[in-house]
């Protein structure tokens, strides 16, 4: 007669624990939907420098000035082309409390990336640490430094069409339009660290 109790009191224990893990699971699919809700692109690019000189308000090879003219093409000569800008990327957290979402802020704590330009990959980059995104539905700007030297990934091209690409990126008229990232973000939940399922390619033309 003593067994009963003991074993009724197993039973009780193993349903908890199976709600338990059913509440855990449900959890983790929620944190997983919510991550995935999550949408970039690309915004601006900021701060170009070549051979280290400051891209700002120039638009063709005139607007150089005789002295950086020499130093680019002295750089080109050395085979070294560096270039040094900012690319900002906008992130949208739509978990703002309508169409059956939670309201919640999403904090990125990893965005690893490597860059392509025209299609072709580059170097990589990530965040110098965790942003966070709240849930107005209006986009976070998160600014990666990136810094690659041209003739290493495009050493076919020859000096007009380097400065071109490099104007047409950080020039007066340029833009992130000849950019893309391959990109695997990272978000923190309440059940830890989680990284997206796959990798996704962001770009200029719409959030991803």
């Amino acid at each position: 007669m003593a067994k009963r109790p003991l074993a009724t009191l197993a039973a009780v224990l193993a349903v908890v624990l199976l709600l338990q893990c059913c509440a855990a699971l449900a959890d983790i699919a929620g944190a997983l939907a919510n991550l995935q809700r999550l949408r970039f692109k690309l915004g601006g690019v900021r701060g170009f420098s070549l051979a280290g000189i400051s891209l700002a308000g120039k638009a063709g090879l005139t607007d150089f000035n005789v002295e950086d003219g020499v130093r680019l093409f002295q750089a080109f000569n050395s085979r070294k082309l560096r270039a040094d800008f900012i690319l900002d990327v906008l992130a949208v957290n739509p978990n703002d409390g309508t169409g059956g979402t939670t309201k919640t802020t999403a904090t990125l704590s990893g965005l690893e990336s490597r860059l392509l330009i025209d299609g072709q990959p580059t170097v990589y980059g990530g965040i110098a640490g965790p942003v966070e995104i709240p849930g107005t539905g209006q986009a976070a700007t998160i600014s990666l430094r990136l810094g690659l030297d041209l003739r290493e990934f495009f050493g076919s091209h020859g000096y007009d069409r380097l400065i071109e690409l490099a104007l047409a990126i950080g020039g007066r008229q340029g833009g992130a339009s000849r950019l893309s990232l391959d990109a695997l973000p990272t978000v923190t939940t309440p059940l830890g660290e989680i990284r997206y399922p796959g990798r996704i390619t962001i770009i200029d033309k719409e959030f991803r």
